[in-house]
């Protein structure tokens, strides 16, 4: 690679509907025109939900976290490889994007450990399953490999331990560590609202480690964004230069943030006082 590629995580909720998709693709195409080292991640937590409804397995989570027993995982697995990657995919090489799907398990590029036991607010320790934390050890050769030859890895948030076992990887935690582990300039967290919303409701534009800790310390920061802030902390202590999170609905917003320009509405994170 020339240079340091740019890292973009699209939530689910922006593949799962088709205007949300278009927006997405086109703003993706618009920055692939010039950007020659783009990866995307994704996840599908909406769709997941729905294909476990209509296997009946109950869906069961911990402070946002989803447990994954083998069924579970199963549904995981075939919803995030079998449909958003392949749809996400298709619809980027249609715009003229050269997309290719992955998983973590193509080349153990997402090697990824079992998830230690969560504990709740009360104390309680709660086994998670089948949810797995990315491991340095990650071998992103393919990944660097098809940035050099010109096309963009589409990565779907699984991942695999070193036995060879699938694992359901939360997509926010796979893009920090993707963006830490592939040196990338620039990590741009793409979702359903116009970035990190404080307790007034309106965008925080601009966030540290401390402005984090708050958020969370007074129940602001719902679980899922946690785990976003959680992400972008990580990607900023291993040498990511800059973190935005924006609504990917917004072509103009999304599009610019991925350029390094300041979006009208979202939030950068920046490293004063980050966490490992």
């Amino acid at each position: 690679m020339k240079s340091r590629p740019l890292v973009v995580k699209v939530g689910g909720e922006l593949v799962e509907e088709s205007a949300h998709l278009a927006a997405v693709v086109s703003a993706m195409a618009a920055v692939a025109a010039t950007e020659r080292n783009l990866v995307l991640i994704h996840g599908g937590g909406r769709e997941i939900d729905g294909a476990l409804e209509r296997t009946g397995i109950s869906k069961r989570q911990v402070d946002g976290l989803r447990i994954t027993d083998g069924p579970t995982l199963a549904v995981v697995v075939s919803v995030l490889a079998g449909v958003v990657n392949p749809r996400l995919v298709a619809a980027l090489n249609t715009a003229g994007v050269t997309a290719v799907g992955l998983t973590g398990a193509d080349a153990r590029c997402v090697l990824a450990h079992v998830a230690p036991a969560h504990r709740v607010r009360d104390g309680r320790l709660v086994d998670l399953g089948r949810v797995g934390v990315p491991d340095a050890g990650s071998d992103v050769r393919l990944l660097t490999g098809l940035l050099a030859a010109g096309f963009v890895p589409v990565l779907a948030s699984i991942g695999v331990d070193r036995d060879g076992h699938l694992l359901n990887v939360n997509a926010d935690t796979l893009a920090g560590h993707m963006a830490a582990r592939l040196g990338a300039r620039r990590l741009i967290v793409a979702g359903t609202t116009p970035g990190v919303l404080g307790s007034d409701g309106r965008t925080v534009e601009r966030l540290d480690g401390a402005g984090i800790a708050a958020l969370i310390e007074d129940g602001t920061a719902t679980a899922g964004m946690i785990a976003k802030l959680r992400a972008c902390e990580h990607a900023l202590a291993s040498g990511v230069e800059e973190v935005t999170i924006v609504d990917g609905r917004d072509f103009d917003a999304l599009v610019s943030a991925s350029i390094g320009c300041a979006p009208r509405s979202a939030t950068r994170i920046v490293a004063g006082g980050v966490r490992t």
